[in-house]
């Protein structure tokens, strides 16, 4: 499975007057880059692919560590549960790529 989620604290330490959550974001990938996953990190989302169990288990505890930042933790997760298939976070980008080439 690939599992998508972003994760934003509110309220207590997060409500800082510029906005930012850079601390706890980075609390968050500190703990999804130790889980051993694969993992891929941009400016509004984390990826990280493994089991079920493994996935949801480091979406748990990367919340658990957003949480010390705030009152709430908001979530959005979005999974492609394809039983079978490892290193697609890298082969459904190759397989992009190499139809936009074919097309070109």
């Amino acid at each position: 499975m690939i599992a998508a989620f972003s994760l934003v604290p509110s309220g207590g330490r997060a409500s800082r007057e510029d906005g930012g959550v850079a601390e706890a974001v980075a609390a968050a990938v500190r703990v999804i880059r130790e889980s051993g996953l694969p993992n891929r990190t941009n400016s509004m989302f984390t990826e990280i692919e493994g089991s079920w169990d493994e996935c949801m288990d480091v979406v748990k505890k990367a919340t658990e560590a957003v949480a010390e930042y705030g009152t709430r933790v908001s979530l959005v997760l979005k999974a492609d549960i394809r039983p079978g298939r490892t290193g697609e976070m890298t082969g459904k980008l190759e397989r992009l790529e190499a139809e936009i080439s074919k097309q070109a």
